[in-house]
């Protein structure tokens, strides 16, 4: 498939996913997804079809309608799809952002993880979603693909105020098979040591499970699908644990699960290049470019 065939493809699940939960608004040349029950709100984005250019009034006319509808001023396409998109987001008093689009073009190879890390696909009713959730939210936060601070303690913070209509909902998407879930889980620290409980026995010297305690969920991403077209989302790792490959192995389990489910297009798109350097050494290639366009923080 050549690739402006590629981007048609991945350019029309960006337009059919958000109307699972939202309906679509036209705007002349733009489409602004308004959501109609509880979840995360979607974006704006380029009109699908034939359509006239786009122009700032255009986007200033969007911008207006989020702010009433109290949503995200929030505008999210392609830039192959729309090339006149970007000038008219920033005419319309936008902060555009670029990001490279990734598709997988090649066999997915297993990473290999570190000693007592394993990844796994994450069941509806897994009693640990609450904790997996809350990794990308602690990894977003901290950006960057250099080792930081936070760890643990901050993904349990966040996982301790959770929403559990968030998580229902999660759960939902799960069992509807909408979306696929993958995480990373970190070994407690007392399988580590010699012996099933440490060389100072069931307690050691920390408590039961060394200084820090388990580990639990130290990575973790999202997958959804539309027919035969998915993507892989979300994919974020404590910034303690980085640097040890957890991010490609989420990925790479993403991705093997999708093409298992019979997905022939499985795409992403990275925070920078850094990051699109990951998905590159487990079989994404560059294809185009992702853009957002948001208020200036």
């Amino acid at each position: 498939m050549r690739d402006n065939e590629v981007i048609e493809r991945i350019d029309a699940f960006c337009d059919a996913v958000p109307r699972h939960r939202a309906r679509g608004e036209e705007h002349g040349p733009l489409v602004l997804f308004v959501p109609t029950g509880p979840g995360w709100p979607y974006y704006a984005r380029p009109r699908q079809g034939a359509k006239p250019p786009i122009t700032a009034a255009d986007v200033r006319a969007v911008r207006a309608r989020q702010r009433e509808l109290i949503i995200p001023e929030s505008f999210e396409w392609i830039e192959q799809a729309a090339p006149d998109m970007a000038a008219a987001a920033a005419d319309g008093g936008l902060e555009v952002q670029t990001h490279p689009l990734l598709v997988l073009d090649e066999p997915v190879p297993q990473p290999p993880l570190p000693p007592g890390i394993t990844v796994r696909i994450i069941a509806p009713e897994d009693p640990e979603l609450h904790r997996i959730w809350a990794v990308p939210s602690v990894a977003f936060g901290n950006p960057g693909t250099g080792i930081g601070e936070a760890s643990a303690a901050a993904r349990d913070k966040i996982a301790a105020d959770h929403d559990g209509g968030t998580i229902e909902m999660l759960r939902e998407r799960l069992r509807s098979g909408q979306s696929v879930l993958a995480a990373a889980f970190g070994p407690d620290d007392h399988e580590l040591l010699d012996g099933p409980h440490g060389p100072d026995g069931p307690q050691g010297p920390h408590g039961p499970h060394g200084p820090d305690g388990p580990q639990g969920p130290i990575a973790a991403g999202s997958c959804q699908a539309v027919g035969d077209i998915a993507e892989i989302t979300g994919v974020g790792v404590l910034p303690s644990d980085r640097r040890k490959g957890l991010g490609a192995a989420v990925t790479a389990a993403l991705a093997i699960d999708a093409l298992n489910r019979g997905i022939a297009t499985v795409f992403l798109s990275a925070t920078d290049d850094a990051v699109a350097r990951v998905y590159q050494r487990i079989g994404f290639r560059i294809i185009g470019t992702a853009m957002i366009a948001e208020p200036t923080p």
